[in-house]
């Protein structure tokens, strides 16, 4: 039981972060979050201790992509609803309020930006912009050569790029 709380304590935070970028919505992600730690909970003693945070990244970018699938099947059931894009928390109590708003316009920006991007691009984007990971972890965890991640990540950041100046009006990002 100290073995899985250390991994929850360890992932659950890179695993609701990633999960929110993919997905946009703090509700989806928080429940991929609970999902993947269930599947840690569940498999996690049967894979290696080397490649356990791949793993947890494979888990967690599968079942992000089966919540897209799922949230896509009930739009095209149901009369399409405008479903706001979550905007993560801005820091409380900032004595600069001008300065915190930039600071969540420009999350939200980036967040529809990542949300036009293509797969495998807005994985390794996500994996590499905001969850910090290396170029060998990327590789592991989407199970792409490393030169393959080098220009998925290149080609993704130009795609970014090129949706925050559609989305910003900005020439200069």
């Amino acid at each position: 039981m100290r073995a899985f709380k250390k991994l929850v304590d360890r992932y659950q935070q890179r695993i609701y972060g990633f999960s929110f970028y993919f997905v946009g919505n703090r509700e989806d992600a928080e429940e991929i979050t609970q999902n993947v730690l269930l599947s840690i909970w569940r498999h996690g003693h049967e894979v290696k201790p080397d490649s356990l945070s791949a793993w947890i990244m494979r888990v967690t970018r599968n079942a992000c992509l089966d919540a897209l699938r799922k949230r896509q099947a009930y739009r095209e059931g149901i009369v399409a609803e405008d479903e706001d894009m979550a905007l993560a928390d801005t820091v409380v109590g900032d004595d600069n309020p001008e300065q915190t708003v930039e600071n969540a316009e420009l999350r939200r920006l980036m967040e529809e930006a990542l949300q036009r991007l293509n797969e495998p691009y807005r994985t390794i984007v996500i994996l590499r912009e905001i969850q910090a990971m290396t170029y060998e972890e990327i590789q592991q965890a989407t199970e792409l050569r490393i030169n393959t991640v080098k220009e998925y990540l290149h080609r993704g950041r130009q795609m970014l790029r090129v949706h925050l100046q559609g989305i910003s009006g900005y020439e200069n990002l």
